[in-house]
């Protein structure tokens, strides 16, 4: 009998150690608009995401929290390459594929990231564009680079002339001690898809809690149609496309005919 109550009493002290600890507080979040339509006068808009903290009795007295959001668009393989002049022409003397890379990608925070967390937090929850994980095809291998590689860098900053990547520390805005909000700006040329939004709140340097939420861009009128004729119809989109372009430069050759 007092081994079997032994044997029971590691199994629970074992069960109570494998639990997840009691999460203190939980995060409520809202995006303004779920589903962004593109029309052909789009010119970008900024969605609002807004949420609070929500406590209950286990939480500390007096707790301050920080927050990052990270909106991460829909993924694709993509293509940096290096120029070079040679002979008074410049051309391409190298590349490096990013493989399944977001093509939107913005990081909003309250405060710059260092005084967030210490750096092997920022590392391990990507906190900043330098520690985002971007894989690479490196010659047969895959893996992300140091962040001042020529290649990342480039990409980055490609990305970011175009307002596709940003990071900005100070987008956050506690309106309470536990009421958030921050802009999401979406450029003109904002990719289409499903846009993910991950929401990580901070004390005293350790995630304490996190969430996620979503939204969707979507083409509408004839963008629409003609995205999902090529993408259904490739051999007809592709006839129709060979003929247009015949048909305007036939018309091109009779408006500008000399007589």
């Amino acid at each position: 009998m007092t081994a079997r109550l032994l044997i029971l009493a590691v199994l629970a002290l074992g069960a109570v150690l494998a639990a997840p600890p009691a999460q203190a507080e939980r995060l409520i979040v809202s995006v303004s608009n779920h589903r962004v339509t593109v029309t052909p006068n789009y010119s970008g808009e900024e969605l609002v995401l807004f949420g609070s903290v929500e406590k209950d009795a286990t939480t500390p007295p007096g707790r301050n929290y920080d927050l990052v959001v990270t909106v991460a668009g829909p993924r694709a393989d993509m293509v940096t390459r290096r120029k070079e002049r040679r002979f008074g022409i410049w051309i391409n003397t190298d590349s490096r594929q990013f493989l399944k890379v977001p093509t939107y990608l913005a990081l909003f925070s309250n405060r710059p990231f260092d005084a967030i967390a210490s750096p092997e937090v920022q590392r391990r929850q990507q906190l900043g564009l330098n520690n985002v994980l971007l894989t690479q095809r490196v010659g047969p291998d895959y893996a992300d680079v140091v962040p001042d590689d020529a290649f990342r860098s480039a990409f980055v900053r490609l990305r970011k002339q175009h307002g596709l990547y940003r990071e900005e520390t100070s987008a956050v805005t506690f309106l309470t001690p536990t009421l958030f909000r921050t802009g999401i700006p979406l450029p003109a040329e904002v990719p289409i898809g499903t846009y993910s939004v991950e929401i990580k709140l901070f004390a005293d340097g350790a995630l304490v809690a996190k969430t996620d939420s979503a939204f969707e861009i979507v083409k509408v009128g004839f963008e629409q149609f003609v995205a999902t004729t090529a993408r259904q119809n490739g051999f007809v989109y592709g006839l129709v496309t060979a003929f247009m372009a015949l048909m305007t430069g036939w018309m091109a050759s009779i408006v500008f005919r000399k007589d």
